[in-house]
């Protein structure tokens, strides 16, 4: 495993990233699908749930998962040199991602908001290289953006070639989740990487709690199972147990090849789009899934 922090950082201690590339690469793709279904779970949670109300209740239903793991396991708090990079996970990850892509999604269609995903490996993978000093292949970037490439077209013509309002808040989520990754991944090299959401979860709360609880009274709430089951699957599938692996599967394969992977993410959205919110694909989905599992092949061979 190469080190992406500076010369002068700690000895990485007792990290639960797994010792193979394999197993990294196949956590992260746990994670990737996590992901892929929380466009579809936030469209399920709208339908009951202001845009406010459901990201604050999933920020606190997952910080008490969190929190509640941490104290079962009496993991000590982080030392404080990881804390700036745990405000900067949480900034983006916890808050900025969620609440932006909620907004979004008031007035977008789960594929047109897919684009931000399909752009954010190579923001992901631009941010490290600016952070970390890290110099992917020739062959990495032209596999990565062809792939980007690729993801954007396609989504872009699901959604009819037609730009939003809700674009400013994809393009915020973007960056600040790209952001939240790169940190994310960084600390999970130095220390296990359910602690680092665990963590990042738990700072918010002392804002997500408040949040909520005036949310919820200013907001409707209409009770009903897609609205709970989308809460729930937001809050513990995306919010948690999916950055849990998310952030072993980086810390073992490297933050550009781990983030390549979600260049299938847009693709599963769709797919679970059609199956949970009925909407309907062209016969460009399997051309472009084809294009891009072929991108992906190539990043994950190339060298970094």
């Amino acid at each position: 495993m190469r080190a992406q922090s500076s010369a002068t950082a700690p000895t990485p201690i007792a990290v639960d990233a797994p010792a193979h590339p394999r197993a990294g690469i196949l956590q992260a793709a746990l994670g990737v699908v996590a992901f892929s279904l929380t466009f579809p779970a936030t469209a399920w949670g709208l339908e009951g749930f202001g845009p406010w109300s459901l990201v604050a209740v999933r920020s606190v239903l997952a910080a008490v998962l969190a929190g509640g793991c941490l104290l079962a396991l009496r993991v000590p708090p982080p030392a404080r040199r990881h804390w700036p990079g745990l405000a900067v996970v949480a900034a983006g990850v916890v808050l900025g991602f969620p609440l932006l892509t909620t907004l979004a999604l008031e007035t977008s269609t789960t594929a047109h908001a897919a684009v931000v995903v399909g752009l954010l490996p190579l923001t992901t993978a631009l941010l490290s290289a600016l952070r970390f000093g890290i110099r992917p292949s020739r062959t990495f970037w032209t596999a990565a953006l062809a792939g980007a490439a690729a993801v954007v077209a396609f989504t872009v013509q699901q959604s009819g070639g037609a730009l939003t309002a809700a674009d400013a808040y994809l393009f915020g989520a973007l960056l600040v989740c790209a952001a939240g990754y790169t940190e994310g991944g960084r600390l999970a090299r130095v220390m296990p990487g359910w602690q680092v959401i665990g963590w990042a979860l738990v700072v918010c709360l002392p804002l997500t709690a408040p949040a909520a609880a005036l949310a919820l009274t200013h907001e409707p709430v209409h009770l009903g199972v897609h609205s709970v089951t989308g809460l729930l699957w937001v809050a513990a599938g995306s919010q948690f147990l999916g950055l849990v692996v998310w952030y072993r599967g980086m810390a073992a394969v490297g933050i550009p090849k781990a983030s390549q992977l979600q260049l299938a993410q847009p693709l599963l959205t769709l797919v679970w789009s059609v199956l949970l919110l009925g909407e309907h694909l062209t016969v460009a989905a399997p051309v472009t899934a084809v294009a891009v599992l072929v991108c992906i092949a190539v990043t994950q061979r190339a060298r970094g």
